[in-house]
């Protein structure tokens, strides 16, 4: 399967042709066109528990859209947020995202959800996290630009700017150090890494941006 992503890093969207005999999950209504003749039909990753489970959790879509074409043909898919999209193949390995950031996936990539413990109940990006694993093609997106950055050692970051770790990084959930501080300074949790490997993180987030719009919403 060959793949294109354009549009980075603001407006991130990702083509993918399909042989005859391939095909795509991608999240629900994330399609933005494709080749004549391309089948679409819904599926639950997972069967239909857990699907249920990851919608409760990490509010993710119970269905996927599942895509082929018997012919070979092309189908892209974008983000509901502006951002940019990004690429990963899975070998055997696993990978961490935060709710919100699947986009995309190649059919031997499992998807599952991960408790992301007791403090994580007060983090501005939701209690549970998503695990892929397996073999294949996964995509995956943020709200606005995307940093990488190659850990060796600890890394502290705003929740809400995480996209997405290698399982080589441990992580706890912390505030801003005392209780006063952590809620009076307006930061409120950070995660704290530690180890070696990957991380990506986010330029903006969608709490800081509801924040900025409520009071213009107001009557």
């Amino acid at each position: 399967m060959q793949y294109d992503i354009q549009g980075n890093p603001d407006f991130g969207e990702v083509t993918v042709r399909l042989e005859p005999g391939e095909n795509i999950y991608s999240e629900s209504g994330a399609m933005t066109r494709m080749s004549a003749n391309t089948e679409v039909e819904r599926k639950v990753i997972g069967g239909m528990l857990k699907g249920l489970f990851r919608k409760a959790t990490t509010g993710e879509s119970l269905y996927v859209g599942n895509f082929s074409n018997q012919q070979g043909g092309e189908v892209s898919f974008a983000p509901s947020m502006p951002g940019t999209v990004m690429h990963r193949k899975m070998t055997g390995d696993e990978f961490y995202l935060t709710a919100g950031s699947f986009l995309a996936c190649t059919p031997d990539v499992n998807l599952s959800t991960q408790f992301g413990g007791m403090k994580a109940m007060f983090s501005k990006e939701g209690v549970f996290l998503i695990k892929a694993s397996g073999n294949g093609d996964l995509f995956f997106n943020s709200y606005g630009g995307i940093i990488e950055r190659d850990l060796n050692g600890p890394f502290t970051v705003d929740n809400a700017h995480v996209v997405a770790w290698e399982p080589t990084l441990d992580y706890k959930i912390t505030g801003m150090g005392n209780l006063k501080s952590t809620f009076l300074s307006g930061e409120g949790l950070v995660m704290k890494f530690n180890g070696h490997g990957k991380i990506y993180l986010q330029t903006r987030t969608v709490p800081a941006l509801v924040d900025r719009l409520s009071p213009l919403l107001r009557p």
